[in-house]
């Protein structure tokens, strides 16, 4: 898994403090925004962070992506097995963390397993990752289309995705999928868009900080 910054609107919290001031010209190119920002999460003026975006690339595993996408107020496009073969994009796995369930929250995990069953199991899930690439590789030599192929990858097989949001959507997905609750392997996603939030929005994300991300 990595996540890495793409893009993101210049001088992003410049501009929408500017944008903020619409109703005060005569102020709108105050330099000092911090404030006005602080201000405005504070009290809930969300429609002012939702013009400057932020677009990262992530690479995580098939399952994570599916929940990734739920988020529907941002823009994705993602890696395409249809269209890229072996040879664009090489197949890669990411070995499944095995937990025990939560014996209270359905959402949950303990990573309790004693350490000599997650390597029997994990050595069969490895087994099972090599007979579907070999199924996978056999397949397209044989003529099968790419876009047929495909279905006897595994969900840990490892795809790329681009994310582009605002900053309040981002806002959001962080204080959402930073919480213990999420899923283990997402909310390492969310917490590495968590560090770089912090460094294009810098303002915002003290406040944030401040807050504990409750908005």
């Amino acid at each position: 898994m990595h996540v890495k910054l793409q893009s993101h609107t210049p001088d992003p919290e410049a501009f929408m403090a500017y944008v903020a001031r619409v109703s005060n010209p005569a102020n709108q190119s105050n330099p000092d925004h911090g404030r006005l920002l602080r201000y405005c999460i504070r009290h809930g003026h969300w429609s002012v962070f939702e013009h400057a975006s932020m677009t990262l690339e992530i690479v995580t595993t098939l399952d994570i992506a599916t929940q990734i996408l739920r988020h529907r107020s941002f823009c994705f496009q993602q890696l395409s097995r249809r269209y890229a073969g072996e040879e664009q994009a090489p197949v890669e796995w990411a070995m499944p963390q095995l937990r025990s369930p939560h014996p209270k929250d359905r959402q949950a995990s303990l990573d309790t397993l004693p350490p000599d069953v997650v390597r029997h199991w994990q050595g069969k899930i490895q087994a099972q990752l090599d007979a579907a690439h070999h199924l996978y590789r056999q397949l397209l030599a044989a003529g099968v289309a790419r876009e047929c192929a495909r279905a006897v990858l595994p969900v840990a097989t490892t795809t790329t995705l681009y994310m582009t949001g605002n900053c309040r959507s981002w806002i959001h997905y962080i204080a959402l999928r930073s919480q213990p609750g999420t899923q283990a392997e997402h909310r390492a996603v969310a917490l590495e868009a968590q560090d770089i939030f912090r460094t294009v929005f810098p303002t915002c994300g003290a406040v944030l900080d401040a807050l504990g991300w409750t908005t």
